[in-house]
């Protein structure tokens, strides 16, 4: 059963922000599948689900971005999901808005909440799917860009970037990693 993982920041004070980009596009995924997410049994908010026959779970951390690691672990460990039926879904400020990048595995490329994950699964055999936020700020101010709002052009770019992304993961779901890296990459 795969298990998609959308990391941001709780709050309402970082709704709306790029940081939180991978929260946003677990929202949109359970619009398209109908599916409602609750407290879990655990530091995370789950909705289990059906795409095609399959079944399928959502998950956001409820830990701050920087320690998504253990929440992710204990939701893995919980729902019996092996890696590679796992996705991570975050920010990426090395790529640009609009843009995503689907990966079966690699390094946590300084994204604190990616590096979390490594450290608390020991593995960087994780497929991810980064979504671009881009890398507008200026020197020591990446802390207040990633968690600052979209402006209005940006934010059109982010609705028609994350439902691509959407589409990305209805087919790592219904295919795999391999068939979302080439029809999307």
């Amino acid at each position: 059963m795969p298990l998609i993982a959308g990391l941001g920041n709780p709050g309402t004070e970082y709704a709306g922000t790029r940081h939180n980009i991978g929260f946003e596009l677990i929202d949109r995924v359970a619009d398209v599948l109908s599916i409602t997410l609750g407290a879990g049994n655990g530091p995370f908010l789950v909705g289990e689900g059906q795409f095609k026959g399959s079944a399928v779970q959502l998950i956001k951390p409820i830990t701050f971005m920087n320690r998504s690691g253990p929440a992710l672990k204990q939701a893995l460990n919980r729902f019996h999901t092996p890696l590679n039926h796992c996705l991570i879904c975050y920010d990426d400020i090395n790529l640009e808005p609009g843009r995503i990048r689907i990966r079966p595995r690699g390094s946590h490329g300084g994204h604190n909440g990616l590096a979390s994950i490594v450290e608390a699964l020991q593995t960087t055999d994780i497929p991810r799917l980064r979504i671009g936020i881009g890398n507008n700020f200026a020197r020591g101010r990446q802390s207040d860009y990633v968690l600052s709002p979209f402006t209005a052009k940006e934010q059109k770019i982010m609705d028609e970037t994350l439902d691509r992304a959407t589409e990305a993961v209805l087919t790592f779901i219904r295919e795999g990693v391999n068939q979302a890296m080439n029809k999307f990459n």
